[in-house]
């Protein structure tokens, strides 16, 4: 019997050494120990060495304050035209309140995945195939604004949430594929079209600027002409004019008149001289013998008028 008392009281000593061991605790850094004391909420131990009392203050939580990676499960989903594609993704969160964390919910993790699926599945019943692709972004935010109207029940902090994988049946991939050979065929034919088109409009533009170039040149051409014409006449007639001031300028001088008349007799002769020469004939003046009144009569009007007249 005393053996036995002295067993039991050995034990106890054990256990008393135990608790009193357990006590002291050491919690390590970006972890927070969520502390009760006769089962209610005493404190909340962060980093550091820390003495509780035995027998009446209880470690019931230990929390990890670091980001976590929460793996969401394969889910089977349906689009709004009714298209049974598979979903999985990826959460990014962390604990921000330890206490709530703890008490706000069951499991934080477990509700998270659970809320982001149904969230997802929602997201989806309300696109269409086509759109699942091209609007993951969108997904992803109306995931993370889901779950952060629950941050603060929860203690956490919802980072992100990225959408790894939409899969769907093999026949919808086929006709996918299809669609999009199609596509591509589509586009390399319009692409093809705009090439034709596009060379036919610069051919076109060509010859319209050759044309123009040729027109614009033939114009200047005709221009240069008729200036060129204008100033030979305009050339002419300044020469005219300035030979009429220089006769009535001599003609004014002393013996101007005998001078120009001298000239016009020369002329005159030279003029009968050479009328006739190639056939057997000979013009004569109408009355010859009186020389001094044919020169005193004669003038350049009258030397014209021969002209005229032979």
């Amino acid at each position: 019997m005393e053996t036995i008392s002295q067993v039991l009281l050995g034990a106890f000593s054990v256990y008393v050494m135990y608790k009193f061991i357990r006590s002291l605790r050491l919690v390590p850094n970006q972890y927070a120990y969520i502390v009760e004391r006769l089962g209610n909420y005493q404190k909340t131990l962060g980093p550091g060495f820390h003495a509780l009392i035995p027998f009446v203050d209880k470690v019931v939580y230990k929390q990890d304050l670091r980001e976590e990676t929460i793996e969401v499960e394969p889910q089977e989903c349906f689009t709004k035209d009714n298209v049974k594609v598979e979903v999985d993704g990826v959460i990014y969160l962390s604990v921000m309140d330890p206490v709530n964390a703890s008490y706000g919910v069951t499991n934080y993790r477990y509700a998270a995945v659970q809320l982001a699926q149904t969230t997802t599945r929602s997201v989806l019943g309300n696109m269409e195939l086509d759109q699942t692709f091209e609007e993951r972004a969108a997904m992803s935010r109306e995931v993370v604004s889901v779950l952060s109207e629950v941050e603060q029940l929860w203690g956490i902090k919802v980072h992100r949430y990225e959408i790894k994988n939409i899969l769907t049946p093999r026949t919808v991939q086929k006709a996918m594929e299809r669609q999009m050979t199609a596509e591509r065929d589509r586009r390399a034919i319009i692409a093809t079209s705009e090439g034709v088109k596009g060379s036919k409009v610069n051919d076109a533009e060509g010859m319209r600027a050759e044309i123009i170039n040729i027109s614009e040149a033939e114009m200047q051409r005709r221009i240069n002409e008729a200036e060129g014409q204008a100033e030979e006449i305009l050339a002419i007639a300044e020469a005219t004019a300035k030979s009429i001031e220089e006769i009535a300028g001599a003609l004014a001088q002393p013996k101007g008149t005998e001078a120009m008349r001298l000239q016009l007799s020369e002329q005159y002769l030279d003029v009968l001289s050479g009328l006739g020469r190639d056939e057997n004939n000979v013009i004569l003046p109408k009355d010859i013998s009186n020389y001094d009144a044919i020169m005193e009569g004669l003038s350049l009007g009258e030397i014209t008028a021969n002209k005229k007249e032979s």
